[in-house]
């Protein structure tokens, strides 16, 4: 039986990671993006090397044309998508009053319109296909804001709304789209803060530790499964109890 396809982007950070291999091990053909020549290659080999069989292509996700050519060069050398995980991301934090344009321009391009760019591409099929999965990754700060991230909370609210319009849109057509707001996640990033700003954070998180990248993957590969047909235009927290509503 052919595998479906699963196209993860920003793949190859924390969470990313932890994403295409719960998907390649649940038995997609698993697709990540990569933005700059030759940086793919120490992280693909490392895939490789525990057993991953994870492909990658070189795509922009915040210009639509790249997206629009990585996408037809997946499809023509893997196959059609039926998952996306829209994961890619940055922050460039700072208060507004000393935020640059330059700063909340830069977010917006890479969480909020990437979403717009790289579903674009796909959707139509999954509609002709009858079958689909989109899966949007947000956060925590996108549900309750945070002090000096008006860009990146903006983006990441903004993401919801995409999420529950689309679903609508394409409820009829068996392709599902929902969000997942993670917390704080003990990637790289994270545990590279100061430890006593880390022991703040854990303090505010009601089941006293960070999340583990495994945890939100578990819930990606639910959501992509045949069991969550039923949800859609969700957003799932997944926080640690830090933020409930």
């Amino acid at each position: 039986m052919t595998k479906k396809v699963a196209l993860v982007t920003g793949g190859m950070g924390g969470i990313g990671t932890a994403i295409c291999i719960r998907l390649a091990q649940a038995g997609y053909k698993v697709v990540t993006t990569y933005t700059t020549a030759g940086k793919h290659e120490g992280w693909q080999a490392r895939m490789n090397e525990a057993g991953h069989d994870i492909a990658t292509v070189q795509c922009d996700v915040t210009d639509f044309e790249s997206c629009a050519a990585a996408v037809a060069r997946i499809h023509q050398e893997i196959g059609p998508i039926s998952v996306l995980v829209n994961n890619a991301g940055i922050t460039r934090d700072g208060r507004l009053q000393k935020m640059d344009k330059a700063a909340w321009d830069a977010v917006m391009h890479a969480d909020l319109d990437s979403v717009f760019n790289v579903t674009k591409q796909v959707i139509d099929e999954m509609c002709e296909q009858g079958w689909g999965r989109i899966i949007n990754i947000s956060s925590i700060n996108g549900q309750k804001g945070q002090f000096g991230q008006t860009n990146y909370s903006a983006a990441k609210a903004g993401i919801h709304g995409f999420s529950m319009a689309l679903a609508q849109e394409v409820a009829k057509k068996g392709v599902t789209v929902n969000t997942i707001s993670p917390g704080y996640i003990g990637t790289e990033m994270v545990m590279a803060v100061k430890e006593e700003v880390r022991n703040q954070i854990v303090a505010g998180i009601p089941v006293g530790r960070l999340g583990k990248p495994e945890e939100i993957a578990a819930l990606v590969s639910f959501i992509a499964s045949d069991d969550a047909a039923f949800m859609t235009g969700a957003n799932i927290a997944m926080n640690g109890g830090q933020h409930m509503c």
